[in-house]
């Protein structure tokens, strides 16, 4: 892992994530003491399907009436 300072990140920020895109960590240090990784999002995120859950979700008729206890 390449450990850089603040400004450094600041200035070579996109050679910086060519860096992590091809798998590097990066380390993020202010005043020499780390505070933050920069490293590669594990996997691309599955398209949403619409529709996966029909018919799993009941919505009741009085579903937005006032509950019982503030009847008066």
């Amino acid at each position: 892992m390449t450990i850089v300072n603040v400004y450094e990140a600041k200035t070579h920020l996109s050679k910086l994530l060519t860096r992590v895109m091809s798998g590097e960590q990066i380390i993020i240090a202010k005043a020499g003491k780390p505070v933050a990784v920069l490293s590669p999002i594990a996997g691309t995120p599955t398209r949403r399907v619409p529709g996966l859950d029909a018919g799993k979700v009941v919505i009741k008729p009085n579903f937005d009436d006032p509950p019982p206890e503030f009847d008066l």
